[in-house]
């Protein structure tokens, strides 16, 4: 057990010209105020924070192994009050589901949950700013493939997010 148990956030690291432009999407069209973090595609939300040794370790030995691998950019789609660039990807479901495995004692039950790998580009907004941005990035949509190049391990400030580790895969 470590001493610091604010939560712990994974996201898969993805190239930097991919990154650029989901980066960049959000910048536009994230409200301001509330976009704390940059662009991401998150594999687990609330690790805790107590167990960052285990964790780093562990991510240690998997990032080894782990090839980068491809991932399709296959569209926006809505959340309601926001809008996501989906991907699909079945190195990153084996990744995710072997790491969701590793770690079944420690993950709450969003965690739990299968994914549905997205990079969120606006949210909190009203449905109708929603639905006019779904129609805007559907219009103009083109899909693309993005490279999976590690994982980032973030601490949770109670809205921004510190920088703990990179794990790039392959060593």
């Amino acid at each position: 057990m470590g001493g610091d148990s604010r939560p712990l956030i994974l996201t898969l690291t993805l190239d930097g010209a991919s990154f650029g432009q989901l980066d960049e999407l959000r910048r536009r069209h994230f409200p301001a105020e509330r976009n704390q973090v940059p662009a991401h595609l998150t594999l687990f939300h609330a690790l805790p924070g107590a167990e960052r040794v285990r964790i780093v370790r562990e991510l240690g030995v998997i990032c080894q192994r782990q090839r980068r691998f491809p991932l399709q950019a296959t569209g926006p789609r809505s959340l309601g009050r926001g809008v996501a660039i989906s991907f699909a990807s079945p190195e990153l479901v084996a990744l995710r589901q072997s790491l969701a495995r590793e770690w079944a004692d420690l993950l709450t039950p969003q965690d739990s949950a299968r994914i549905a790998p997205h990079v969120t580009v606006q949210n909190k907004v009203a449905p109708d700013a929603a639905r006019r941005l779904l129609r805007e990035l559907e219009a103009e949509f083109r899909p693309f493939v993005a490279q999976a190049e590690g994982v980032t391990l973030w601490r949770y400030l109670d809205g921004p997010w510190d920088l703990d580790r990179r794990f790039r895969f392959g060593g």
